[in-house]
């Protein structure tokens, strides 16, 4: 059983646990993936990390989608760390899905490159040739979408990528969710896809799980649209889907039947 409602332009559906979700958001994004082929021959797809994307990432992999047909972009890279590093994003999904998967090309975040601003440069060009058809993201505790933190969220960004400062809230969530040992670890800077490169997707995932999240849900959903709670301007985009499990839906009052 799941309950589903709107929000604006935003679809949401909630679960009763992470699994039904994780399913749901991968059937959702097989569709998107495989009209896209159909359409062009090929899809671009933006992939997240981070223990929301447990379950739809396990399903995802799963499904009945083409993957010689699929071009995967990563969402953000921490700063300074390489990829064998235990937290690095392109360790986690060259793990969890795409050594398995086998895309056609997979265009990754360098995060521990000498010269970052070429990393950047190079990127943008990639984005620009590749028009994204499905962003797979979540929400963080502090409300952002990707590494865009309120102080440094911009929704008429004029970057496709860029180098951000993490707040502190941002960095005690990747202690608090395991990959570092202590706050010091965590890196004070990272890589992220800007706003308007997530939006530019034709359609985007978004999958939340836990209570941890809930109120950083309640603020997507219900608060102003602004930089405050970068995750509210899902609510503008023409074809977002938003799946919670019952636990990130706690605060809503909407989940209540």
């Amino acid at each position: 059983m799941s309950q589903k409602f709107k929000i604006e332009q935003l679809d949401i559906e909630i679960f009763d646990d992470k699994e039904d979700m994780g399913f749901a958001a991968a059937n959702f994004v097989e569709q998107k993936i495989n009209l896209a082929i159909a359409d062009k021959g090929v899809a671009h797809v933006i992939l997240a990390t981070g223990t929301s994307q447990f379950s739809f990432l396990n399903a995802l992999k799963k499904n009945d989608i083409d993957w010689n047909n699929v071009i995967v972009f990563h969402l953000d890279e921490y700063n300074g760390i390489s990829d064998t590093h235990p937290a690095s994003f392109r360790k986690y999904l060259k793990e969890r899905i795409l050594d398995e998967v086998n895309p056609r090309k997979i265009f990754l975040l360098n995060g521990d490159a000498v010269d970052i601003e070429k990393v950047m440069k190079e990127y943008t060009k990639a984005l620009e040739n590749h028009p994204i058809d499905v962003s797979c993201i979540g929400i963080g505790e502090n409300g952002h979408i990707a590494f865009n933190d309120p102080p440094v969220a911009a929704f008429n960004d004029s970057k496709k990528v860029k180098i951000v400062d993490l707040d502190e809230d941002c960095r005690k969530q990747q202690l608090g969710e395991g990959w570092f040992p202590t706050l010091e670890d965590v890196p004070r800077q990272a890589l992220t896809l800007t706003i308007p490169t997530i939006l530019s997707a034709k359609s985007i995932s978004c999958v939340v799980p836990d209570k941890r999240k809930s109120e950083a849900v309640k603020n997507a959903l219900q608060a102003e649209i602004s930089t405050a709670c970068p995750a509210t301007i899902l609510r503008t985009h023409s074809d977002t889907k938003l799946f919670l499990d019952k636990w990130a839906a706690d605060k809503l009052h909407y989940a209540r039947s």
